[in-house]
């Protein structure tokens, strides 16, 4: 703020519809800036009538725009990364035999040695696969599968071994041992079935992992906290931190949303050098905070061939114009303000040397976003409010930059979600109405705050899309 001149930021609505400064939620009041800018207008004014002046001319308008005010600069002297395999080995995920890796990124920080960025990533891949496969990256804690356990022979040896070397230990044990002499200290693990949920559980979609698997496909979870910390105290820290020597940003920095899509690019660098994964069709996932980020890595990172884009409102999909639900003064307050570059407060500034900030001053939207993620396949996913994917998240203002998007799928030669781009009049459809014949696509599930019932779906538009049959 003492570097941009603002003396102070309006504070943000609550999500507490009981609140006194609650959000707003009245659809006659969502508009006040209805024009979006337009994506197929240069800043000069000129039209952009082929796909040779959208690359050359209007995509590079659009990507300074947005790493000045939005998401943040990358640095040009970030460190390299080398990545580790730290574990390897073969597990069973349900029927399916994976190769499951441990990964982990050290960033060089020989010019800074008092910060440390380990990146850590999970890539599990089918270990049957004759050639290599697609595989969706999601931001998420990694972990391994359940290990896979010794059959009942060799479990026996193991208690038999157990059973001698704690009676040697201790005296009290033995007596315990003697007195139950058919007890065994470990048994096979009956927590999980090989068949999937069970009971109550059984009418809910698998993991998104096991679909995954089950399709043909792999998976990797990166964890975006070994990037970058989601808090503003840590943007001192982290990958930013350490590029900076652990001292403030300047105004168009990156943010956390552009560090974590720098992580994700680095671990995509060490996914092209393993032969298991056909590094040409890797995807990156994301629900809430991590669907923005997911959405920021697919229109910067342009090797990324596809997103499942989970929930990701304001910052992410929604148009920021839009006054309903989560707000610009939310995205610029304590709260969220690290997730973007520090010329965003300025939209939300009350009290400054320039004066008040205003959204509609914004030279693109979140409809820019998703255009610089296209021809690519782009699905937007959401849920309901009454099951949880709260109306903060404002859905229909995500709808109407999906439709805005659109013409520049279609000038690039490909397909849009099938409807006029005018985002003015198109109304969203009815949940679990698919709209999926195109690279551009949407989808809202009757579920909340997830895209696992969207994910099958995903799977076969994306499987169809890049003409995958499965890995056998």
């Amino acid at each position: 703020m003492d570097q941009l001149g603002i003396k102070s930021v309006r504070p943000g609505p609550s999500g507490n519809e009981s609140a006194p400064n609650h959000a707003n939620y009245d659809e006659s009041l969502a508009n006040p800036y209805p024009d979006l800018p337009d994506l197929l207008t240069l800043d000069n004014g000129k039209k952009v009538t082929t796909p040779e002046m959208w690359w050359k001319l209007r995509r590079p308008e659009i990507v300074e725009h947005m790493e000045r005010e939005v998401y943040g600069r990358l640095p040009e002297n970030i460190p390299p990364v080398k990545w580790n395999i730290d574990i390897s080995e073969r597990e069973m995920v349900g029927f399916i035999p994976v190769i499951a890796k441990k990964l982990t990124g050290h960033v060089d920080n020989s010019e800074y040695p008092l910060i440390e960025v380990k990146i850590s990533m999970v890539l599990v891949t089918p270990a049957n696969a004759k050639k290599p496969v697609p595989v969706l990256m999601m931001f998420g804690r990694p972990s391994l599968p359940a290990p896979a356990q010794p059959d009942q022979d060799e479990l026996e040896i193991i208690n038999k071994v157990l059973r001698e070397m704690m009676s040697e230990k201790s005296p009290e044990v033995k007596a315990i041992l003697e007195k139950y002499l058919a007890y065994t200290p470990l048994t096979r693990s009956t927590t999980t079935s090989p068949f999937g949920a069970t009971g109550s559980q059984a009418r809910t979609d698998p993991p998104a992992t096991q679909q995954l698997l089950a399709a043909g496909w792999g998976y990797a979870i990166i964890d975006p906290s070994s990037i970058q910390a989601d808090n503003g105290a840590g943007l001192t820290r982290g990958i930013i931190g350490l590029v900076n020597k652990g001292q403030p940003r300047k105004p168009d920095d990156w943010g956390a949303l552009r560090a974590w899509a720098w992580g994700a690019a680095r671990g995509l660098d060490y996914l092209e050098t393993d032969p298991a994964v056909d590094a040409k069709h890797v995807g990156i996932e994301g629900v809430s905070r991590y669907g923005k980020a997911a959405l920021v890595t697919l229109a910067f990172e342009e090797r990324f061939a596809m997103a499942l884009v989970g929930s990701s409102g304001k910052g992410g999909a929604t148009l920021h114009r839009r006054f309903f639900g989560e707000a610009v003064e939310n995205l610029t307050g304590p709260g969220e303000y690290h997730w973007m570059a520090g010329n965003y407060m300025k939209y939300g500034a009350e009290e400054s040397v320039f004066g008040r900030g205003n959204i509609d001053d914004l030279p693109v939207d979140s409809h820019s976003l998703i255009a610089m993620c296209a021809p690519r396949l782009t699905f937007i996913s959401y849920g309901i409010p009454e099951k949880g994917d709260a109306k903060w998240l404002d859905q229909k203002g995500s709808y109407m930059a999906t439709i805005a998007a659109g013409a520049v799928f279609k000038l690039l030669g490909a397909k849009d979600l099938g409807v006029s781009n005018d985002y003015k009049t198109e109304e969203m459809p009815p949940y679990n109405t698919g709209m999926l014949d195109g690279e551009l696509a949407w989808r809202q599930h009757d579920g909340g705050h997830t895209d696992l019932p969207n994910m099958k779906y995903f799977i076969e538009w994306a499987s169809k899309k890049i003409n995958y049959k499965g890995s056998q």
